[in-house]
């Protein structure tokens, strides 16, 4: 057991926990700047118009814009995909220092018959 708790004051000192927390602080930053939100796609519909697409209770749903407002969202949609990217590299940090910052379950080895 006290080598287990050595590990994990290793873990917690080391230059990887240092910059995967830095990293989570950068991600978080990056969070809290974020802008509109919104999940679809926006394409052409016709001349001067586009056309809004997503998925509402598994049903597709199209609106009708304008160029100005397609344009809106279009930047909502790759604020979102980006939301989804950070939300991504979160959860792999999140889970990395999870897994290293405490006293992990032993496994019990089978032996191996041949």
């Amino acid at each position: 057991m006290e080598a287990n708790l050595l590990m994990q004051n290793d873990f917690l000192q080391s230059n990887r926990f240092r910059e995967l927390k830095q990293r989570h602080r950068v991600l978080m930053k990056e969070l809290a700047g974020m802008g509109w939100l919104t999940d679809g796609s926006v394409t052409p519909n016709h001349p001067g118009s586009w056309r809004w697409t997503r998925k509402v209770n598994a049903k597709t749903v199209a609106v009708s814009l304008s160029a100005a407002q397609a344009e809106l969202f279009k930047s909502a949609i790759a604020n979102h995909r980006k939301l989804e990217a950070i939300l991504r590299e979160l959860r792999a940090i999140s889970q990395e220092v999870l897994l290293n910052s405490a006293e992990s379950v032993r496994r019990k080895h089978s032996a191996k018959t041949s």
